[in-house]
């Protein structure tokens, strides 16, 4: 049996089918609120049917002079409650839902429909350079529509895709969005699903793909009305959110339909290419069939552009991604955590919480050639052994970052780079992720070096809740030893207004000084790996990195076929003088981060190494200046 399409569906000429899914429940309306004073609210029973539908719990009615814009309330039991799968909530997580005709909105992407001008057909994971934005401190406006102006920058930088926080409705109008409680809700206070679809299109119509961020792990607390229908979450098992959502346990075939036309409905009537799906390691699923594999099945039914499922997890599980004939759940990708972490540590040289695992140049190296530096290996922090090897998987199904929005915002005092690292420093961070063979991710400001923080906070309505997340924040900083990293500072408010004005970019660094040169070099990195044949070969078993940890410099080579990249970084703060291994041919210096045209303290290094061909291994001294990064090729792709 094929569930019915939950929610409220316009079906056009005054029509809207509402269904909902409520097995436990005896009695079921839906009540139409009055548009004015002149009329009164209309209650219209619900029915179960003798189908096999009825019996799974499904109620249905079929309501005439309903318009577009109509609010209403499911009555349950003789209780006001707002829609599980309302589509606007305008006003908050505690009003009426508001009937949406997904039809009237003009699209020009021409997604799904025969090949035509205009059509938008997607891009492949590999070609996939992903710029991850909060929508809230994006702009100074906040909403979708502001985040437009933007795209050219972000396309003339070269980014493919934007990655949204998630934008599923939460309590008041600032939230990261791991709060939401109407997952089928777009945030009023961002311009709600209208503008959503105004963004989409837009980035569609620039030649950029647009992933958003879900989740299906838990829901958050205020305004959880899910919780009424008492099918929804299960007590056996605990996710540091509270209990689990069910998806294996009695009545959760429903669950499981309810997300799985989530993330349909997203992918299709949103026109999203892709899913990043919230730590993953927080769904548990006993069932013969895992969630996340029925979902794949699922969306890889949509016609017309890929649609992709990118998973957080910090397992470093293979199956995720592994295909499903060999017992994998089939996503198309997944976060890996432990290059950032590799990298972080190397830079910072913090050790605190779980960077206690890392901290050597040696597993940065490995992770050039390994997705998972612990693929079975110990892991002090976990006092387990952690991970497994992912040797069936591609280099494009793995997202890498230097920053994101867990590793900065979670950070007591919401410090970047900008504020942990030397100018140097992050020119070194950005060519250590951009030169890696795995799909890289950006944190928005980071090309630039911004300097505002990106802080946690929430607008909860709830003065207990309110308590309770200060106080939470609090512990997880002190079991993370945050006070070794802030010098004794005060805890920001999350619930502060100051503490989300704070938050929001200054565009206008982009274009001073120093921030300039950052956005030129990130430019300048992402197109050598545009252009050049070994960068662009997304492949890590092409790549070989080796690290000298006396000297903390790091060697990668990258190649395909006759084209080979070297890359040469120091991460010391003094000069290093190395001797390099060099295959026959003329290497020609690319890149050179300590080049005044960079903003560094220049340097020389030799433009050209041309190596006699009756040799098949040459040696090349080579002098690095500190914290800087040399990028060789035998293709000397012509610079921009």
């Amino acid at each position: 049996m094929k569930p019915p399409k939950i929610g409220a569906h316009y079906q056009g000429d005054g029509r809207c089918i509402f269904t909902l899914w409520a097995p436990l429940k005896g009695r079921v309306a839906v009540r139409l609120l009055a548009a004015d004073s002149q009329t009164e609210d209309r209650v219209i029973p619900l029915e179960r049917d003798d189908s096999e539908a009825a019996e799974r719990g499904y109620w249905q009615a079929t309501v005439t002079d309903v318009a577009p814009g109509s609010r209403y309330w499911f009555q349950i039991d003789g209780e006001d409650y707002p829609d599980p799968v309302s589509y606007a909530q305008p006003e908050g997580v505690h009003g009426p839902s508001v009937v949406v005709d997904h039809s009237a909105f003009s699209w020009h992407d021409q997604l799904g429909s025969l090949r035509s001008e205009g059509r938008w057909d997607g891009l492949p994971l590999s070609q996939y350079v992903i710029y991850e934005l909060h929508v809230g401190t994006f702009t100074h406006a906040g909403t979708f529509e502001a985040v437009i102006p933007r795209l050219d920058d972000l396309k003339a930088l070269g980014v493919t895709a934007i990655e949204i926080m998630p934008v599923a409705q939460f309590p008041g109008d600032r939230n990261w969005g791991y709060d939401g409680v109407f997952p089928f809700a777009t945030q009023a206070s961002y311009g709600g699903v209208e503008g959503l679809k105004k963004l989409v299109d837009a980035c569609h119509q620039a030649g950029m793909a647009i992933i958003l961020d879900v989740v299906y792990n838990h829901l958050g607390p205020e305004g959880n009305y899910l919780w009424h229908l008492g099918t929804y979450f299960t007590e056996q098992y605990k996710t540091p959110w509270g209990s689990a959502v069910n998806y294996d346990r009695a009545y959760s075939d429903g669950v499981r339909e309810y997300v799985i036309q989530n993330a349909l409905y997203w992918l299709e009537t949103c026109h999203i290419d892709a899913l990043r799906l919230d730590a993953v390691h927080a769904i548990y699923d006993c069932g013969a069939q895992h969630i996340l594999k029925e979902m794949r099945d699922r969306v890889s039914r949509i016609p017309g552009a890929p649609r992709y499922l990118i998973a957080e997890s910090d397992a470093n599980d293979p199956r995720i991604i592994e295909p499903t004939e060999i017992g994998g759940y089939g996503l198309d990708g997944q976060w890996s955590d432990d290059f950032h972490h590799a990298l972080h540590t190397c830079l910072t040289g913090e050790t605190h919480g779980y960077y206690a695992d890392f901290g050597r140049l040696s597993q940065l190296a490995k992770a050039y050639g390994n997705p998972f530096v612990y693929a079975w290996d110990y892991s002090s922090y976990r006092q387990r052994m952690h991970g497994f090897p992912a040797r069936r998987c591609q280099s494009q199904q793995f997202v890498i970052s230097a920053q994101n929005h867990d590793q900065v915002g979670n950070r007591m005092l919401g410090d970047r780079f900008t504020h942990l690292l030397s100018y140097e420093g992050q020119k070194l961070a950005a060519a250590a992720l951009l030169l890696a063979p795995f799909v890289p991710m950006l944190f928005m400001g980071e090309e630039y070096g911004e300097t505002a923080p990106f802080l946690y906070f929430v607008s909860h309505g709830d003065e207990a809740l309110i308590e309770s997340v200060r106080q939470g924040r609090k512990q997880e900083f002190a079991a993370f030893h945050a006070e070794g990293e802030t010098g004794g500072a005060k805890a920001p408010d999350p619930q502060s207004v100051e503490v989300f004005e704070k938050s929001k970019l200054n565009w206008s660094l982009k274009d001073e000084g120093k921030h300039r040169l950052l956005w030129r070099f990130y430019r300048e990195l992402l197109r050598l790996r545009r252009e050049d044949p070994a960068l662009m070969n997304l492949d890590h078993r092409s790549a070989e990195a080796h690290a000298r940890e006396r000297e903390q410099v790091l060697t990668l080579r990258r190649w395909n076929h006759e084209d080979e990249v070297l890359a040469c970084m120091n991460f010391s703060d003094r000069s290093a003088e190395i001797h390099l291994s060099l295959h026959p041919g003329t290497w020609h210096l690319v890149l050179d981060s300590a080049d005044v045209v960079w903003g560094g303290p220049g340097h020389e290094v030799p433009e050209h190494i041309p190596l006699s061909r009756h040799q098949p291994v040459t040696q090349q001294k080579l002098t690095l200046a500190p914290q800087s990064v040399v990028v060789y090729s035998t293709n000397n792709p012509p610079p921009v």
